[in-house]
């Protein structure tokens, strides 16, 4: 199968012939890709526009595609596709392991990649098909398909498709004008695809409200700002005896699962998650919502219900539940970066940061896994979720601190006790 392809691939790029007007739309596209796209960030938005106007200049394009790999923690790759009609690009994204599957391994992208230098295939010609694909193509109406590689830097490879539906499929012309393209759409789409990838590594470490800090340009040691912010931190339990025992493969799987539960609740009601501690994380919730609070206390209660979920699987394999403690505080922190000269972290600190930490740890001593402050509950303004725990010492602290607990006892604390 590949040497077909591959023959194919040498003789399917003849010279430039015919109508002398395809040089100059060649060129006027190229001058467009290069250097008109500049202002615009995203390549599905570009690849569209491309596509329009190889329709224009009488390129019998109906169906493109851009695949594309991608670095980011949940997606191996991404695939752009734009048909005739469509005003934008249909984006849809695939998971590790695809490579594995049957409709991957017998598709053109799979024989691209694995060093094919161009799929050719004559859609009208009813000829005994190697790829699903193209009967789905054929039922479109459409009758000429071309897969290329797209080269990027340093070994990348990507691949882009075109199929026609003129009766005949693409000529000559068209083909020769298409190739002359690539070396062009490979440097346009390398860029986008570098920066989303750049912004991808950023929001997957440091999250997504300090990456556009990052990206905005504060990158200097000490730069930042003042912020009234929910203040939330979480520990798990006896994590060192958990690690100590269990196997390094179960322990992470374990904290992954923890973490998840923690984790989505709390970006789904716009907190941000600053940092993960081992095994624990701080997040804040910003005033600059008015919701800032009770979005925190809904956060808290579902990844209460999702840790409880966590703990009946544990307790079903046999594991011991998870415990934990939270403590929630507000008031204003220093959001920004912090470090030495050459290594910094963007993160908050301040005496309100302070005190949720010593709430988080006196969960340790009075058997409750949520504690908040005082403070807190008179912002979050609903006092009837709460109850008064008396006033406690923090370390730390002179004056005895006024503590509260979500009322019913913290209904996830059955499974998992603090």
């Amino acid at each position: 199968m590949t040497e077909k392809f591959t023959m194919q691939a040498l003789s399917t790029v003849p010279p430039l012939v015919g109508d002398l007007a395809w040089p100059a739309k060649r060129r006027k596209v190229l001058d467009w890709l290069v250097h008109a796209t500049r202002e615009e960030r995203f390549i599905d938005n570009i690849f569209v526009e491309l596509c329009n106007r190889l329709m224009e200049d009488g390129v019998p394009v109906a169906r493109s595609t851009l695949h594309l790999r991608t670095h980011h923690p949940q997606w191996l790759g991404a695939r752009i596709l734009w048909k005739t009609g469509l005003d934008k690009a249909d984006i849809q994204t695939f998971g590790y392991g695809i490579e594995e599957t049957e409709r991957y391994r017998n598709s053109p992208i799979d024989q691209i990649r694995s060093g094919v230098r161009e799929i050719r295939w004559r859609l009208e010609e009813d000829s005994g098909e190697t790829y699903p694909l193209y009967n789905e193509l054929r039922s479109e109406g459409l009758t000429d398909y071309i897969a290329w590689p797209l080269y990027h830097t340093l070994g990348k490879e990507h691949v882009v498709t075109f199929a026609a539906d003129a009766p005949g499929g693409f000529s000559d012309e068209h083909v020769a004008y298409l190739t002359d393209l690539l070396p062009a759409l490979a440097l346009v789409s390398e860029i986008r695809l570098k920066n989303r990838l750049a912004r991808t590594l950023l929001e997957t470490y440091v999250g997504p409200h300090a990456s556009e800090q990052i990206l905005a340009g504060a990158t200097t040691r000490g730069s930042g700002v003042t912020v009234g912010a929910a203040i939330l931190i979480c520990d798990l339990r006896d994590f060192t005896g958990i690690s100590d025992l269990w196997p390094r493969d179960d322990v992470i799987e374990l904290l992954n699962g923890y973490f998840d539960a923690m984790s989505e609740p709390i970006a789904r009601h716009g907190g941000e998650i600053l940092k993960f501690m081992g095994d624990g994380l701080l997040a804040i919730f910003p005033l600059s919502d008015p919701m800032a609070c009770r979005n925190l206390l809904q956060a808290i209660n579902e990844a209460q219900t999702a840790l409880a979920a966590l703990n009946e699987d544990l307790v079903g394999k046999g594991r011991n539940p998870l415990g934990y403690g939270i403590g929630v505080h507000v008031g204003d922190v220093m959001y920004g970066n912090i470090g030495s000269r050459s290594r910094l972290d963007f993160t908050v600190i301040g005496p309100a940061v302070n005190i949720a930490s010593r709430l988080e740890s006196l969960t340790k001593e009075i058997k409750r896994p949520v504690l908040l402050s005082k403070a807190f509950v008179e912002m979050a303004d609903c006092g009837n979720e709460f109850e008064s725990l008396g006033s406690h010492r923090l370390r730390g602290l002179e004056r005895p601190f006024d503590v509260f607990g979500l009322k019913e006892h913290d209904k996830a604390a059955v499974l998992s006790p603090a």
